[in-house]
């Protein structure tokens, strides 16, 4: 397909332009994607035919950038994207179907009647909710057998298998600094049962967790690398074959994404995985862990487990003046290789990087642990927390006074001079002048900030002309200054109905509908979507009795904002009612929820009748709020073009 036949139509493109919106991105995980029925093992991926099809399908419907998850190694137990590794990409989003093509570039190395077992095998259901168990087994014997083929191939002397080595080699030599220690981490989890390093036991477990941080010249852990490479090189091979795969086809997906017009955006989450802090075991506290602090958004705060980095190992002294630390070059080289990969990113929770909420590591229970957390840099005297007061950046008197202000809130800091807001900066300063220094200075940088935004954290995004994220599906209707609601966004923020952790927009209409809440929405929309000076009324009326011109009026609310930048989930725009995420829980129907093989018959049915995203309808409506601003004769062009494939009432 051409760039041209996905290129979105005139009319999208004019009222984008009329409405100020800049950047229209879809948030959509690898997991969610389809899967051609021939390859499908129960999980999608970007690099498949399929995957590429929503993309092409995204831009033809307006979009100008993909959102994905993150794409690390994930934990066999947790199916978390966020629970993944830094550096290693993540094997199950490796397209099967291009390793089988014989014409392709690995020459079919994964036998067609291998892959054909394999997706025959699926589970039942799996085309809609991603097995992980199963489907990490079906895709580890696939690219097993994969690898098989390739050694066999490469002793033989073929040359279409030297040509793969040759890619191999200069793949492992360029990123060696990671893949040679997550390859030894991954063998040696093997040998201790598939178990994280915290949790090995036996008479060389003591080597072994220290082994990733071990000094380059120690000579017992130098001896004991040698003993495991020796013992584990197949397995060791085989990580770094699998690992080329990976990046080779992501990079290929950027490359037609940017072919059809789409920009890439990564997450960079702010946990790190077992097998990251094994390698870097010595850049992170012992004794504390990061978690989210009592919120709006999470009353009862999370406990997320994540480790956190040590802020004495940020700088180190160096030659008249400090240099960065190895805490501060790990943040680097993770931030590096992300803009390597990427076209812009989406920070996981900033705070994490500027002001955590850090709770005790030797806590019986996690969650009241966290509730009795606090912040890293802002606990100088804390009774239950004297161990903080090392690393605090604010003063005792630059703390609110008031006994009511918990230390979670967004005002216990009440001042900061420029030097301090410098060291609070440290690390996310890191990743702003790497998008410079990568030429990225055009490609926003999305911060996920939700319910709260601690003072720390609002100086360093205001020195950087940063946004936070809108979600205006939390916004309370009867309250004109909530910060969710859109017309609270300011030009810099990223705006957007729901995300990855909130229920879809289709499943609220049913709520609200149910419990009467949509009379409150239908009225603040109206309100917002009626010209200044018009009949409020007739919108609300029709809003309040139609739940699809409501969702649709909650989409136009993003487009009418100030807000120049807008993210619709992907459950929003192809009408799915199931939630993909509940936060603060673990189980198999978490980060599962997949676009069906019939996503485009479905869409359109959906779409006839109002019960999934119809874009120019949204945008009409959104511009309508606003006539003075549009083009002479756009207006009627979207509501053709939204009438075109709608079976319901017409619109006004």
């Amino acid at each position: 397909m051409s760039a041209d036949s996905t290129a979105p139509s005139g009319a999208v493109r004019e009222a984008r332009r009329a409405l100020g919106i800049e950047r229209l991105a879809l948030e959509i995980h690898d997991a969610s994607l389809p899967a051609d029925p021939d390859d499908d093992l129960g999980r999608g991926t970007p690099a498949s035919s399929a995957g590429l099809e929503v993309a092409a399908f995204a831009r033809a419907a307006g979009f100008d950038a993909l959102q994905l998850g993150p794409q690390g190694l994930p934990r066999d137990d947790d199916a978390s994207p966020y629970m993944g590794a830094l550096f290693s990409r993540n094997p199950l989003a490796i397209s099967l179907a291009r390793l089988a093509d014989p014409d392709g570039e690995w020459g079919g190395l994964l036998p067609r009647a291998r892959l054909a077992a394999l997706a025959s095998a699926r589970p039942q259901g799996a085309e809609r909710r991603v097995p992980h168990a199963a489907v990490l087994r079906a895709q580890r014997a696939a690219l097993g057998a994969a690898f098989e083929r390739f050694e066999k191939r490469l002793a033989a002397g073929d040359a279409g298998a030297r040509g793969i080595e040759e890619r191999l080699a200069a793949f492992a030599s360029g990123a060696s600094e990671w893949l040679d220690s997550d390859a030894l981490y991954e063998a040696l989890r093997g040998a201790y049962h598939g178990r994280e390093w915290p949790e090995w036991e036996g008479p060389r477990a003591e080597i072994d967790r220290a082994l990733g941080a071990a000094p380059p010249g120690e000579a017992a852990s130098q001896a004991r690398r040698r003993e495991l490479a020796s013992r584990h090189g197949p397995a060791l091979r085989f990580y770094r074959f699998v690992q080329l795969v990976a990046h080779e086809q992501h990079d290929r997906f950027c490359d037609e994404a940017h072919r059809l017009g789409l920009d890439v955006f990564g997450d960079l989450q702010v946990g790190a995985s077992p097998r990251d802090t094994w390698r870097q075991r010595g850049i992170f506290l012992e004794a504390y862990r990061l978690g989210a602090p009592p919120s709006r958004t999470n009353p009862d705060g999370q406990p997320w487990h994540y480790p956190v980095l040590d802020p004495a190992r940020y700088l180190e002294p160096g030659a008249g003046a400090q240099r960065p630390g190895p805490a501060l070059r790990f943040v680097a080289a993770r931030v590096a290789k992300m803009f390597a990969e990427y076209d812009a990113l989406r920070i996981d929770h900033p705070q994490g990087l500027v002001c955590p909420w850090v709770y005790r590591a030797d806590v019986s229970d996690a969650l009241r642990g966290v509730q009795q957390g606090a912040r890293l840099f802002a606990s100088p005297d804390l009774p239950d927390h004297p161990a903080l007061a090392d690393h605090a950046i604010a003063r005792r008197s630059q703390l609110a006074t008031d006994p009511a202000i918990p230390r979670f809130d967004d005002h216990w800091v009440t001042q900061l001079d420029d030097d301090q807001v410098d060291r609070y900066a440290l690390l996310f300063d890191s990743v702003v002048d790497l998008a410079r220094r990568r030429g990225r200075a055009e490609s926003p940088l999305a911060c996920e900030v939700l319910s709260t935004l601690p003072f720390p954290l609002e100086r360093v995004l205001a020195r950087h002309g940063l946004g936070r994220f809108r979600v205006t599906q939390k916004a309370d209707p009867a309250d004109p200054h909530d910060v969710y609601d859109a017309a609270n966004a300011e030009p810099r923020d990223w705006i957007m109905f729901g995300n990855h952790d909130t229920p879809p927009l289709w499943l609220l209409l049913e709520q609200w509908r149910a419990d009467g809440r949509i009379h409150g929405r239908a009225r603040r929309a109206a309100e917002l979507l009626t010209p200044e000076g018009g009949d409020r009324e007739p919108l609300r009326a029709r809003l309040a009795a139609d739940p699809g011109m409501l969702a649709h009026a909650e989409i136009a609310l993003l487009f009418a904002s100030p807000a120049r930048n807008v993210v619709v989930f992907f459950a929003d725009l192809f009408g799915l009612e199931e939630v993909y995420n509940r936060p603060g829980t673990v189980g198999p129907e978490n980060w599962s929820l997949r676009l069906a093989p019939d996503w485009r018959e479905a869409y359109a049915r959906r779409l006839r009748l109002d019960r999934a995203l119809n874009v120019p309808l949204a945008l009409w409506l959104a511009l309508r709020s606003r006539p003075d601003t549009a083009p002479h004769g756009l207006l009627a062009a979207l509501r053709d073009e939204a009438e075109r494939v709608r079976e319901g009432p017409p619109l006004p």
